[in-house]
């Protein structure tokens, strides 16, 4: 299936990381034009060498903080020159090391949170958008968790900030819905590349957490970073062009009621 996205730039938060260096190599794999865009720009560099190596791809790596609005505002305005549009924004970008019940939380950690997962989503969707919707086109994707719809036992400020996710881009739906420009969730479970391709009795001895998480699964296994940057793709595409408001699940069944 040709997805439509030859003359499409799209622009992911957080492209550096697991699931986010994925996405990049699915879209530029699809046509797309790929802004890679982080905080370690290192890291973006070598997912654009792989774009363009191994892939024959078009990718630029960007630095910037998306909790500083006049850094966002100045460098999408720089994408946009450069690129011609932004036509696809994936805001994947988040913080998920956080561990502790409430009366023990850092009010530090919080904060930090708040403003990466949330606030960063904001600022930048708050400059891409207006100009998807006076060319009528645009696709929004944001990264949710299954933590976002039913809690994180001691995640405290990513549940929060992940469930936040899912109303703003319910929100954006709504007020792009006459204007060409989609947005939806998706809301992964554990996804963990090469592991999840072990039987769950060799995953207990990697990882006893990751090992419980997959026999709670239906599918008795955890999904791939390639699970989540598929459904990124074609979410992107113009045959999603009717599908908004939207949350996703890429959990391998863990979300539905099993005895």
């Amino acid at each position: 299936m040709d997805l439509g996205l030859d003359d499409r730039t799209a622009l992911v938060t957080g492209g550096a990381g697991r699931i986010g260096s994925e996405d990049c190599r699915v879209l530029a794999a699809e046509g797309a034009e790929v802004v890679v865009l982080d905080v370690a720009l290192e890291k973006a560099e070598n997912v654009v060498s792989e774009v363009e190596t191994d892939l024959d791809g078009t990718a630029h790596a960007v630095e910037c903080d998306l909790t500083d609005r006049e850094d966002v505002a100045d460098t999408v305005a720089a994408i946009e020159s450069e690129t011609g549009s932004v036509d696809v924004l994936v805001n994947n970008a988040g913080m998920v090391d956080a561990r502790d019940r409430i009366e023990d939380f850092d009010d530090d950690i919080w904060d930090r949170d708040l403003s990466v997962n949330l606030t960063g989503a904001y600022n930048v969707t708050r400059e891409v958008y207006p100009r998807m919707k006076e060319r009528g086109w645009g696709r929004i994707i944001g990264m949710s968790s299954m933590a976002g719809w039913q809690g994180g036992f001691g995640q405290l400020s990513y549940a929060a900030t992940k469930a936040g996710l899912i109303g703003f881009g319910k929100t954006l739906a709504l007020e792009g819905a006459q204007h060409g420009v989609t947005s939806n969730v998706i809301a992964p479970s554990i996804v963990v590349d090469q592991l999840a391709e072990l039987p769950i009795d060799q995953l207990e001895e990697v990882d006893e957490h990751f090992a419980r998480i997959a026999k709670a699964t239906p599918m008795r296994k955890l999904g791939t970073e390639a699970d989540v940057a598929n459904l990124v793709a074609y979410l992107a595409s113009e045959q999603a062009g009717y599908i908004t408001g939207q949350v996703i699940g890429v959990t391998g069944g863990i979300d539905l009621f099993t005895f």
